[in-house]
């Protein structure tokens, strides 16, 4: 697939860097020409310096042959523009724009995006969805990825494996027997900062975060089982009152309007904003690293303190100081790859990384065959899809113990109708089951294969 990635930014990069592991051919737009071709350079790939919206510049980059446009500058009106572009004078099949004012995403503006008037298939708004992946995680104290699927009928849970851990130390083939109430399916882990699938002697080890796959109406007891049973976070502090803070505290009040929310923000012109607009909130004043700030928040005494601001420094500290007065419960905010990885040994308990939440928002509208929807986990070294089985693939009709699945391929659950199914190695899927299979980035291709339509059938 040939695609064009108009903006060189951090989601442009990422969007970018991933595409072209899985294969793709892949251009890339930015005004700024050093940043186009340090990109370029480092990933290469062609990189064309220019406007991202003038159409001598689309042209340049290959938008009459493109297959996909994906406008991920930092203008919310040179994306929109880019993809009117692309539609009128180029025909690009499909357009992918992000938009970040929520002005433009208010409800009553639907008709916006039509075919017929702003012709963007796709709007994707990384903040808001950054938003709502962190109040999922705040349902669930403990989990530090929560992403639903199948109508939310199963959900992929991350925990982190601690020292109270009823299953630690126990290989994995044996929890069915050990624990035979508990339907997971344990899809990858996490250990000493690598991503590996698990066999069955495998165990959880002390630090480890463990990825598994549950139907949701179990969820809790199988948060149960990996010693978590805290109660949902309901006085909640959160520093930084842009986009992401406000989405969030909004998302918060109106699933919980008696839940406690203070805002920390160090603008002044955005902290009366958030004032202004939202009468519901407390809203300090100050920079959230500073001592007098945080006992006026009270961070001791709050359920979950949640760094959200553009800084990753900022986040970091805020959240260790948060800690250090005694907070249970920490987020923090990263967009520098490098630094995740750091943050579990330093005490804070969930990291929220960005990038993830929008290659995979991307990631859904470049699958083929019957895939309905796609996660990146752990920094893009595995993916979990939710996909349509069609007669023709092979999955369908034989038990799973028979079926050649590649490795670091495992088929995490099986949705017949509205019942959910733990796969075991007599299980047989069926035409038209949804199924949730979790694959290493390698294997990825593997994956759509085995749901993609085989024209050979008809």
């Amino acid at each position: 697939m040939k695609v064009v990635v108009c903006g060189a930014g951090q989601v442009g990069m990422n969007i970018a860097s991933y595409l072209v592991r899985a294969g793709h051919d892949v251009t890339i737009i930015d005004q700024m020409q050093d940043l186009a071709r340090k990109l370029g350079e480092s990933l290469d790939i062609k990189a064309i310096a220019g406007h991202a919206s003038h159409p001598d510049v689309l042209e340049e980059a290959g938008v009459p042959d493109a297959d996909m446009l994906i406008a991920v500058t930092y203008a919310d009106e040179v994306n929109m523009t880019a993809c009117q572009v692309a539609h009128t004078l180029f025909d690009v099949p499909t357009k992918i724009a992000r938009i970040r004012q929520q002005a433009y995403l208010q409800p009553r503006w639907n008709d916006l995006f039509r075919a017929d008037h702003l012709p963007i298939d796709v709007v994707i708004s990384p903040e808001f969805e950054v938003a709502r992946t962190i109040a999922r995680r705040l349902e669930i104290p403990g989990a530090v990825e929560v992403i639903p699927f199948a109508d939310d009928l199963v959900r992929l849970i991350a925990v982190r494996c601690n020292a109270n851990c009823p299953m630690r130390d126990t290989p994995l083939k044996q929890l069915a027997f050990l624990f035979p109430d508990l339907h997971l399916t344990t899809i990858g882990m996490v250990r000493d900062g690598h991503f590996f699938v698990p066999s069955g002697d495998d165990q959880m080890l002390e630090g480890d975060d463990v990825y598994f796959v549950v139907e949701t109406a179990r969820m809790e007891r199988a948060m149960s089982a990996f010693g978590y049973e805290q109660p949902r976070a309901e006085r909640l502090v959160i520093v930084g009152g842009g986009n992401v803070g406000s989405y969030l505290a909004d998302v918060q009040h109106k699933s919980h309007p008696e839940a406690s929310i203070k805002v920390v923000e160090a603008r002044r012109d955005t902290a009366e904003a958030l004032a202004a607009t939202r009468p519901w909130l407390n809203v300090l004043l100050g920079d959230a690293r500073e001592d007098d700030l945080l006992a006026e928040a009270n961070v001791g005494s709050v359920d979950a303190l949640v760094c959200v601001t553009n800084d990753d420094e900022v986040n970091i500290m805020a959240a260790l100081l948060a800690k250090r007065k005694g907070c249970p419960l920490a987020f923090s905010l990263v967009n520098h790859g490098n630094y995740a990885p750091l943050l579990g040994p330093l005490g804070i308990d969930v990291t929220v990384n960005p990038r993830e939440t929008t290659v995979s928002s991307v990631l859904r509208h470049i699958r083929r065959g019957r895939i309905r929807a796609v996660q990146s986990i752990v920094d893009g070294a595995a993916e979990l899809f939710e996909a349509e089985a069609l007669e023709t693939s092979p999955l369908v009709g034989l038990p799973l113990r028979d079926v050649n699945l590649p490795a670091g391929v495992i088929v995490a659950a099986v949705v017949h109708g509205d019942t959910v199914i733990t796969p075991r190695g007599d299980t047989v899927i069926r035409t038209g089951d949804r199924v949730i299979v979790a694959a290493r980035a390698a294997m990825v291709k593997r994956v759509e294969k085995l749901f993609a339509v085989r024209l050979d059938y008809f």
